[in-house]
């Protein structure tokens, strides 16, 4: 007979975070987080696949080996979260544009996006055949082949769930805020034009991003393995860049605890959907000007 606390706990969970790079030669951050009595905690946290890969098998990341580059390999992937929680994963969530059929421009869903959250600075990037092109494709159909099917606005089938998220509309939640948050590295230059900050006060802003994002991250998800560095430990704004990478993966993650927790909506058709934070869509009502596009609310399509 269990204990009346122990009637009381959620069922232990795992969710894949992955910020899928579009093209192969660039590196891929990865989390890992499980659901256990006390929480959600993090197991694992890498900037590539290979370095996630290496740590189901015991080898901690050097940090100062240059996070490379590779095509992801579901299957190693899933094993690899089986080595080191013990359990199968319940939802991988993704950013990156995923769809049941192959993607050659841009999709209703997208233009949801565009609609509600491009005022707020987050619209999205058109995809294409070429980016992420194959990439993408293969990944979904292993990911199904496995067991992780893609969940657009179709209700699901009870079990795993592939779901595509975007960490700018994600952070407009996490953070309580109004407007696109500036800590993408590769955009510090276009974010403060006007002011023109040399580089060091760009990674100063940066990095306080950064810590205001692992701030809400870890009210969320406990023992979170990544330490900022201090403004003046940072010698070039590339450095940064396997950070940036691994708070993308920890907000996929986070997206994909608020999906099994159904606090998710979902935007598109039943070919392809982004799931977003339900207090930062809005309405779940259809965009007018989105043509066929709806919302699907995670608690009508899935129950865990």
């Amino acid at each position: 007979m269990p204990k009346e606390h122990e009637v009381n706990q959620p069922p232990p969970a795992l969710v894949l975070g992955i910020d899928a790079a579009w093209t192969a030669h660039n590196p891929s951050g990865v989390a890992l987080v499980q659901r256990a009595a006390e929480g959600w905690q993090c197991l694992a946290l890498a900037p590539s696949y290979d370095a996630f890969l290496a740590l189901a098998a015991g080898q901690p990341w050097d940090q100062s080996q240059k996070a490379q580059g590779s095509e992801p390999d579901p299957a190693a992937l899933l094993k690899a979260c089986q080595q080191l929680s013990g359990q199968p994963v319940d939802c991988v969530s993704v950013d990156m544009p995923l769809a049941t059929t192959p993607i050659t421009s841009r999709r209703a869903a997208d233009t949801a996006i565009a609609s509600r959250f491009g005022p707020k600075g987050c619209a999205v990037h058109s995809p294409s055949a070429k980016r992420p092109g194959a990439i993408a494709d293969q990944l979904r159909e292993r990911f199904g082949e496995l067991g992780v099917p893609l969940h657009t606005t179709t209700p699901a089938r009870l079990g795993p769930a592939l779901i595509e998220c975007y960490p700018h509309v994600a952070l407009l939640a996490l953070l309580n805020r109004d407007y696109r948050v500036p800590y993408k590295v590769s955009r510090s230059a276009q974010y403060w034009k006007a002011e023109r900050p040399p580089i060091a006060e760009r990674v100063k802003r940066l990095l306080a991003e950064f810590s205001g994002i692992h701030q809400a991250l870890s009210q969320r998800i406990s023992a979170i393995p990544l330490t900022l560095p201090q403004p003046n430990e940072v010698s070039t704004l590339s450095s940064l860049k396997p950070v940036e990478d691994m708070l993308d993966a920890l907000i996929c993650a986070w997206i994909g605890i608020e999906h099994l927790e159904n606090r998710t909506v979902g935007l598109g058709d039943s070919t392809a959907a982004i799931w977003v934070p339900d207090q930062s869509s809005g309405s779940s009502t259809p965009s007018s000007n989105a043509i066929s596009t709806i919302a699907l609310k995670s608690s009508s399509a899935r129950s865990l």
